[in-house]
């Protein structure tokens, strides 16, 4: 298990990065002396359709565990245009009110969509826990992620991968200091491995990491990276844990078995999914 964790976080991360500097090279975003182009994070959304299938079918599998029907050609639809809202928004001459008046009419309609699917396919039986699984989905993976795209686009690369790191090095110091010194449960109930110990690890990786982004970028002040690095090293554990709730719901340990090492592709993006939208308004306040 640490063996294909190893292997394959060290390849993901390097394949990520590449990625992220690749799309903000081509788009001008990554050099100073390059024109922005109009489009932003062009491969960044090509890369959040892409795993929003997968992300679905699992989600989809967790919720059906708890009894409610999943209506997956509504889901995979809904949160596919509402995650790229924001990068569709760009191609328009007001990104922000085509992106209120796009997010409106496409939530709108999903529900209607779910509402109409109950009622033909399942009439009243199983109502409220199907069309509250189905916008559940919707939101989770539809609303929460059109903010990493929005970070991304607003703020750039380099500020997008310091809190996707921030946020993703406290998975790594939790789990060493965890195994190292925790005794005390932090959440006996939905995690039972992650400890106090852990957390104050993770937060230690967290801030030590923001800094040195802050430091070697001038992102933002040492003080506000600081601040950053604990309180979206704690949001970002809370995230993870929002996912295990339902993975302990469905009484299973991974969402899927789909990324050697991680599980499912629930398990890698769940930390950042849970925080991107709190990351975003950060970066309004402190770049």
């Amino acid at each position: 298990m640490l063996k294909y964790r190893l292997i394959f976080g060290t390849l993901m991360t390097i394949l990520f990065i590449s990625l992220i500097l690749f799309d903000g090279y081509i788009d001008g975003s990554l050099l100073e002396k390059k024109e922005n182009s109009p489009v932003q994070a062009t491969l960044l959304a090509a890369l959040i359709i892409l795993v929003a299938v997968p992300a679905n079918f699992e989600l989809s599998k967790l919720l059906k565990s708890g009894g409610a029907k999943i209506f997956l050609p509504i889901t995979i639809a809904s949160t596919v245009l509402i995650a790229a809202g924001w990068y569709i928004a760009q191609f328009f001459e007001e990104p922000s009110r085509f992106a209120a008046i796009f997010f409106i009419l496409i939530f709108g309609l999903s529900t209607l969509a779910i509402f109409l699917w109950q009622g033909l396919k399942y009439a009243a039986i199983g109502a409220f826990a199907n069309c509250g699984a189905n916008l559940l989905a919707i939101c989770y993976l539809g609303v929460l992620t059109s903010f990493i795209i929005k970070l991304r686009i607003d703020f750039g690369p380099v500020a997008f991968l310091m809190f996707v790191f921030v946020v993703k090095f406290c998975d790594i110091g939790a789990y060493a200091f965890g195994r190292l010194y925790g005794k005390h449960k932090f959440s006996p109930v939905i995690s039972p491995k992650k400890t106090w110990e852990g957390m104050a690890g993770g937060v230690i990786f967290s801030v030590i990491l923001a800094s040195i982004f802050a430091s070697v970028f001038d992102i933002m002040p040492v003080f506000a990276a600081v601040v950053f690095g604990a309180v979206f090293a704690f949001l970002g554990q809370l995230g993870d844990l929002a996912e295990s709730m339902l993975k302990r719901a469905a009484e299973t340990k991974d969402s899927a078995s789909s990324v050697p090492g991680f599980g499912g592709v629930l398990d890698v993006i769940d930390s950042p999914l849970g925080t991107a939208i709190f990351a975003y308004l950060f970066f309004l306040f402190f770049l």
